[in-house]
């Protein structure tokens, strides 16, 4: 008998790959991951709630056009030095590619700074911006930040600035630094001519912008769970040969110690700001 008669033949349509028909196709930017609960948000719903997450709350980070249409009454918004940009001025390697690469995000610098309303009273407001090389502190930054405040003076304004930054660019070595004492000293003229200043720490603020006018403001605000520091933990850590405290240097911790006055969440940002103005005698005095 011929053996062969009984092996099954092959059937060239099995193992084949189904055919996926009816799966639609979902862009990648229709949903965003919250790196703090893992959960997977509708892109639009998160943009809705201010770039928070639904279910945990936590405050994902903004660019300067985001903050400040957050924060200005529409249309209000007019941006001053909008054409100061940085240049290599040391010719420091790899720093026009750098740049380059950060301007392609559709920011200019690492700050953008302006008049607008808040809540309807008149208000210098500054924004960092974590898009162009995580606002880092170079001497645009500061030069744009010190011309801020003179205009604020000037014209007697309160001054609100929205801090975000790995802080001084080493690409500009000694003059990044020296934005250190330039915005200080101009924070200290407004403040001087007993003017309001206020400031608003966002994810993270760090380096020589902390060192400098984010901890100078009259009142300090910050978002919740916001890196707030100067040095790293783990530099803090092999100085000091102690191990650090938990949650050391988020916003709640450092507001425990007396340097933050109060966190608040963005969707109240807006609000919490144009009270304490008025409180502060800008604006119509509500009776």
């Amino acid at each position: 008998m011929d053996l062969f008669a009984f092996v099954k033949p092959k059937n060239e349509l099995e193992n084949q790959p189904e055919e996926q028909t009816n799966v639609p196709f979902v862009p990648e930017e229709m949903w965003t991951k919250c790196p703090k609960c893992g959960t997977m948000l509708l892109t639009t719903d998160m943009e809705e709630n201010f770039r928070v997450c639904t279910k945990c709350g936590h405050h994902f980070r903004m660019n300067a056009k985001q903050r400040i249409a957050l924060l200005a009454d529409d249309g209000s918004f007019c941006e001053h030095d909008a054409d100061m940009e940085s240049k290599n001025i040391l010719d420091f390697p790899g720093y026009d590619q750098k740049l380059e690469k950060a301007r392609a995000t559709g920011s200019k610098e690492s700050v953008m700074c302006g008049e607008c309303k808040i809540g309807g009273i008149d208000a210098v407001l500054c924004a960092m911006d974590s898009d162009f090389m995580m606002g880092s502190m170079g001497t645009v930054t500061g030069e744009k930040v010190t011309r801020a405040f003179e205009y604020a003076t000037e014209h007697a304004l309160p001054v609100i600035v929205c801090t975000v930054s790995g802080g001084a660019r080493m690409q500009e070595g000694i003059l990044s630094l020296m934005q250190m004492a330039k915005t200080s000293g101009a924070v200290k003229r407004h403040s001087d001519n007993g003017l309001l200043y206020i400031t608003v720490l966002t994810d993270p603020t760090t380096g020589g912008v902390t060192a400098s006018f984010a901890m100078e403001g009259d009142i300090i605000l910050a978002e919740p769970d916001t890196l707030v520091a100067f040095a790293g933990p783990r530099v803090i850590e092999q100085t000091l040969r102690q191990k650090l405290p938990k949650d050391f240097q988020t916003s709640e911790f450092v507001m425990q110690k007396g340097f933050v006055d109060a966190v608040v969440s963005r969707n109240k940002l807006k609000s919490t700001l144009a009270k304490l103005l008025k409180m502060h005698g800008y604006g119509e005095v509500s009776e």
